[in-house]
């Protein structure tokens, strides 16, 4: 082992000559930026000899840093010199690596790449990659920052690379391809409602609803495709709504146009507003028509707004108080119990601080969003009543929804016992995105469920989602009065403070496991708008997503 050790750190700290570029590997706790052109401190297959491996213990413990530097180099080293086989030998899974190392170079047509590793974080050590993107004549540069983390292999212990696409490019995931070739669609020119081009360099938050507007539109739009280096989405992508996603144009294809419904003045003030916070999400909608104004998160990648699956806390309140009223458990200016505790299957529910309101009205629980005033009523509701008030009245939880690019549509599912009652307050099995709660808040406004839609259904005859009834007068009269109310009085009176005219709201704050903050849900509407936001790990709604949703309500007029 003694002789081993001197004779790796030897190799490691003499200066190499790489392709003309003099490098000196360190090793403990990290190594600097290094050029790999070409050679492995390896045998060919990236292993030990048999000998030596046969002369030595399983190795556990934490990898030394010899170790986590020695691997990675082994593994950049092979890949940048096109061995592949000897590369994906360094990795926990060889056969994966393979096939997706030799499809970087075939079907991405990605040649000359050098790979520059940073300095060594643990197990992780990130590099940046350089390389060229050739096909039909055309070529332009490559270049973008990954990762990798190095483990012990189960079984022997040796150190590999744990193999995840994202060590190739940190946007594929588990069955994505990387493909260099003529656009699988032509691009599309998105424009706002007034007419003007949307762009991220304009509106950040758009870069996924640009990427789904193209997946959709493409070929419909009158366009021709140019040729690029894309990711194609892969089954479990397209099941998150991810759309393929263009990394490098080689040449302009020739877009077509597709019009939005979004506000180019609500749109610019949702990006502002999201940026005050991290992992911030908003929507902003039309009740009388269900056009989407405006969409917004404050992280770029994934599209939470859209296809977020979030627990929504006490904003699900709404629905689950319409359904209590229509039953005749629970009647706004009628007394209701709020206790400090509620047991149900099993479960012991509390509020917020444990607080109880004795003597109480509906009214009065709704506006400081009592959880055992609902949750005292599970034993009344049959399994699905709850699910059926979402999907019947709300139109939620189908997987029906046509907005014109992917979104996630609620669950609301059956559950019994103590989730059953978990989920009248928005938590237990019960997901949703800030597009939905805001068509919640726009059903209740204009008393009709009308689906949320970017992109009008004129355009190219698609059929939008209905719900199969609507709520009595009475019970929309009654919920219209809480959500009134709670803007008022109750725990979003401070939010909504500035905010004037016709207007409701309703707070929210669900509980995640392993996470020292709730997630913060606000959803409001003021005349024909309707709006509603999310803060992930920011705390209570009404401080956090709140005055996102507030200002953008104030904003437009």
């Amino acid at each position: 082992m003694g002789n081993r050790r001197n004779a790796a750190e030897g190799r490691k700290t003499r200066p190499v000559v790489l392709g003309g570029v003099i490098a000196v590997v360190v090793g403990g706790a990290g190594f600097g930026a290094y050029a790999l052109l070409g050679g492995g401190a390896a045998a060919e297959d990236g292993t030990r000899t048999s000998s030596a491996a046969q002369a030595e213990d399983v190795r556990t413990g934490p990898l030394s840093a010899a170790e986590v530097t020695g691997t990675a180099e082994r593994f950049l080293t092979a890949w940048q010199s096109g061995k592949v086989k000897e590369a994906a030998a360094v990795t926990d899974d060889p056969k994966a690596a393979t096939a997706l190392l030799t499809a970087y170079a075939e079907d991405a047509r990605i040649k000359d790449v050098t790979l520059t590793a940073g300095t060594r974080t643990g197990g992780k050590v990130p590099f940046a990659v350089k390389g060229t993107v050739s096909a039909e004549d055309v070529s332009k540069p490559l270049a973008y920052d990954s990762a990798l983390t190095v483990v012990r292999r189960a079984g022997d212990g040796q150190p590999r690379v744990a193999w995840q696409p994202a060590v190739v490019h940190p946007e594929l995931k588990e069955g994505d391809a990387l493909v260099t070739g003529e656009a699988g669609t032509p691009p599309v020119k998105a424009l706002d409602r007034d007419g003007n081009e949307l762009t991220t360099a304009a509106y950040p938050s758009l870069g996924s609803v640009l990427d789904g507007l193209r997946e959709k539109y493409g070929e419909k739009a009158g366009g021709e495709a140019g040729v690029e280096l894309r990711i194609v989405r892969g089954k479990e992508s397209k099941k998150a709504e991810l759309s393929d996603k263009t990394l490098l144009e080689l040449s302009e294809g020739t877009p077509g146009t597709v019009k939005t419904t979004l506000s180019p003045s609500l749109q610019a003030a949702a990006e502002e507003q999201v940026a005050k916070k991290e992992q911030a999400s908003v929507v902003v909608l039309r009740p009388s028509t269900g056009e989407i104004l405006a969409v917004a998160n404050s992280s770029h990648g994934f599209n939470t707004a859209f296809s977020g699956s979030l627990a929504p806390g006490s904003t699900m309140k709404v629905i689950t108080a319409s359904m209590l009223i229509e039953k005749g458990l629970a009647s706004m200016d009628e007394q209701h119990p709020c206790p400090k505790y509620f047991t149900y299957g099993g479960w012991k529910f509390q509020n917020d601080d444990k607080f109880e309101i004795k003597d109480g009205t509906f009214k009065a629980s709704f506006a400081r969003s009592c959880n055992t005033a609902f949750i005292s009523q599970a034993p009344e509701l049959a399994d699905d009543d709850l699910t059926k008030q979402a999907q019947q009245v709300f139109g939620l939880s189908m997987n029906n929804w046509q907005v014109g690019v992917p979104t996630f549509d609620g669950s609301v599912p059956v559950q019994t016992k103590a989730p059953m009652g978990a989920s009248l307050i928005g938590q237990g099995g019960v997901r949703m995105n800030p597009l939905n709660m805001a068509s919640v808040s726009a059903t209740v406004q204009s008393g009709v469920f009308r689906q949320p839609y970017l992109v009008s259904p004129e355009v190219d005859g698609r059929k939008l989602a209905t719900a199969s009834r609507t709520m009595s007068a009475g019970t929309l009269a009654q919920l219209r009065e809480l959500m009134s109310y709670t803007a008022s009085y109750g725990t979003a009176a401070e939010a909504m403070a500035g905010v004037s005219g016709q207007k409701g709201a309703k707070t929210g704050s669900a509980e995640v496991d392993g996470q020292k903050q709730p997630n913060g849900w606000f959803t409001a509407y003021r005349g024909d708008l309707a709006a509603a936001g999310v803060v992930q790990k920011g705390g209570h709604g009404g401080s956090t997503a709140g005055p996102i949703v507030a200002e953008l309500l104030k904003s437009a007029g």
